[in-house]
């Protein structure tokens, strides 16, 4: 039995699928796939939902795919070539109303697999598309999918208690949600793996959308998850700096005072709730990197030192070793 053939077969073991790449995606045949539900997602309406892949790249450039359709979300695995136990489910943003699967995703990825940390980036599905209860469809799909994981840790070569999450933008609002929310039931059990804790074991979060009550929130991501038509207390209950408490796990906030889109205020606000609620937190606001920058700054622009800060906080709470 070759590598992937193991793989595949202890997959299906743990009630997990190995999936060839899609037709038209944004996988290739390569890639190591996770189906997320083994049927119908939660909230599934019968509404078509069709898969579409646009490259935002210029000419010459890296590739900058963004990916809308999401009738089926999926992880993808990225594994390190000396993985140390270490892995971080990656929440791409697009204020939940597309996926910057590179930018966001597979970039993140690279550097992840670099330092040894197996990735599994999150295509979750976004709420506009025609799902019910759209509000609680990306936290469904990130529950889910941090479950997924520690359900398969074994096979998947990571440890159950060395687990983080780490988004962006939209996406860092999805992970903020995920680290303060996962014992929320925003879906019924469908299998074994819905027995596993959701609790990310830190948080990373860059440029992230928080608030959606707040004079400063993004109010493109809010409308896209909650609908224009949201009530105060919807908007109040899915803000991230409310939701904090004692179970909140360590968070790393990343924000550039020049951020155009959503201002550094949601990160303060956030760094705020955790020192109120005595949880491990950290805080670097620089003055340049604008928005959406991810690993691709050149080295004269200071947000480009994030990831190197990220290891050292990594490493404190005990993610990666020291």
């Amino acid at each position: 039995m070759t590598g992937m053939d193991r793989r595949a077969a202890l997959l299906a073991a743990a009630g997990l699928a190995a999936l060839p790449g899609l037709a038209n995606a944004q996988t290739s045949a390569s890639d190591e796939v996770i189906d997320l539900w083994p049927g119908t997602p939660p909230g599934g309406t019968g509404a078509r939902i069709v898969r579409k892949i646009e490259d935002q790249a210029r000419p010459g450039g890296e590739p900058d795919r963004w990916v809308t359709g999401m009738d089926r979300p999926m992880l993808v695995v990225r594994r390190p070539a000396r993985p140390n136990g270490a892995a971080m489910l990656v929440l791409p943003g697009g204020g939940y109303g597309f996926l910057s699967y590179d930018n966001e995703g597979t970039s993140q990825a690279n550097w992840l697999n670099a330092r040894g940390i197996t990735a599994f980036i999150l295509l979750y599905r976004l709420p506009g598309e025609g799902w019910a209860r759209r509000q609680d469809v990306p936290l469904q799909d990130a529950q889910r999918a941090m479950r997924l994981i520690r359900a398969g840790a074994v096979q998947l070569g990571v440890a159950k208690d060395r687990i983080g999450v780490l988004g962006f933008s939209a996406g860092g609002h999805l992970a903020g949600s995920l680290a303060t929310r996962h014992g929320e039931t925003v879906y019924d059990p469908v299998d074994a793996a819905d027995r596993q804790d959701a609790r990310p074991d830190l948080a990373a979060l860059l440029y992230p959308v928080v608030s959606l009550a707040a004079p400063f929130t993004h109010g493109g991501s809010r409308d896209n998850l909650l609908g224009p038509d949201a009530s105060a207390a919807m908007r109040r209950a899915r803000s991230v700096e409310l939701r904090v408490d004692a179970a909140t796990p360590p968070l790393f906030l990343v924000h550039a005072t020049d951020d155009g889109l959503v201002p550094p205020a949601n990160s303060i606000a956030l760094f705020q709730a955790m020192e109120a609620a005595k949880r491990p937190v950290a805080l670097h606001i620089f003055e340049d990197g604008g928005h959406g920058f991810g690993t691709r700054l050149p080295q004269t622009m200071q947000a480009s030192a994030w990831p190197a800060l990220f290891a050292t906080f990594a490493a404190k709470h005990g993610l990666i070793p020291a």
